[in-house]
């Protein structure tokens, strides 16, 4: 029996791919400690997967899971930029220890491969656009760190041991189950879930800033491309749509979709946050055949229908 395994299958990424791999009738098994993923996530699947309640930063637990694994897919992680800069030993825990534990019984286990969620926050103060592999990375944060640590693990697992690994970067991903009730909620849950309340949008900085956001089946996609391309060699590359919004263009495609007319609320800067995003994504392209299906627009439709629904 040929299991493939999601790390963090109650998050809000993980709870996707976990979907789409059950439509393609895999045999199905998560790990989480539902520390930030929920249960609901996976409670209309649930009779379908095999679920291990437990941490990856616990190794039998980790070596349990893996076992019989022919990919596994590493989404679980501590996330978010502010987190970590309040709070960095946990990020580096799970992010890092948790990542080595999970590479080490995925090759004790005889994994073929290994998918590891890593992060655009790893470009951090580089100015170039848009951001390729090739360029100098300089993180800003603990999280992002963490995050880069992991992308080295794959690589020498790749090189010392032959594990097949690659680290797919991804670029401000949104859509259905993102969080909007964490302090550390992304940016579209935040404001939709605020002016769709009627609630002015927070916004932290001047809101020029802007990001990549790539909607959540674009990185289904590239996940599932890349658990089926054996070979890899610890590579990283950028998941996103080459494209690159402004936080005050978001609130006004949210007004402009809700028929509202609501000004955002300026909060001081949040440290360790990169002032400009956009990937150039082509490698992803070669590498495992990735391309975005769904560009932001479409994709923020989709989202705030979404919201709206859970909302009422």
């Amino acid at each position: 029996m040929s299991v493939k395994l999601v790390t963090g299958g109650a998050g809000f990424i993980g709870s996707h791919v976990v979907r789409a791999l059950l439509r393609e009738n895999e045999h199905v098994r998560v790990i989480d400690n539902f520390s930030t993923g929920h249960r609901s996530n996976l409670d209309e699947v649930a009779h379908r997967i095999e679920l291990i309640e437990g941490d990856i930063c616990d190794e039998a637990t980790a070596e349990r899971a893996c076992k019989d694994a022919s990919v596994v897919y590493h989404l679980a992680a501590r996330a978010s930029v502010p987190r970590s800069v309040k709070a960095p030993r946990p990020s580096n825990e799970v992010n890092v220890t948790g990542t080595l534990n999970m590479l080490i019984a995925a090759r004790d286990a005889g994994v073929k491969n290994f998918v590891y969620s890593a992060s655009s926050s790893a470009y951090g103060a580089s100015q170039e656009l848009p951001k390729r592999e090739s360029q100098l990375t300089l993180p800003l944060s603990p999280y992002a760190v963490s995050k880069l640590a992991g992308e080295h693990y794959c690589a020498s697992f790749s090189a010392c041991y032959g594990l097949s690994t690659i680290s797919l970067r991804y670029f401000n991903v949104f859509g259905p189950r993102q969080d909007p009730k964490s302090d550390y909620a992304a940016a579209i849950p935040a404001f939709a879930t605020r002016m769709l309340s009627g609630e002015r949008p927070i916004v932290f900085g001047d809101g020029l800033q802007s990001r990549d956001f790539c909607y959540i089946d674009n990185v289904v996609q590239a996940n599932l491309k890349a658990g089926a391309t054996p070979g890899l060699t610890g590579q990283a590359v950028n998941i996103a749509c080459g494209e690159r919004i402004s936080l005050l263009d978001i609130i006004a495609r949210v007004n402009e979709l809700l028929g509202t007319k609501l000004e955002p609320v300026f909060e001081p800067p949040r440290a360790g946050d990169a002032r400009h995003t956009m990937a150039d994504y082509s490698l992803a392209t070669e590498l495992i055949g990735y391309r975005p299906s769904v560009m932001f627009d479409e994709g923020l439709k989709l989202a705030l229908d979404w919201y709206r629904q859970t909302l009422a």
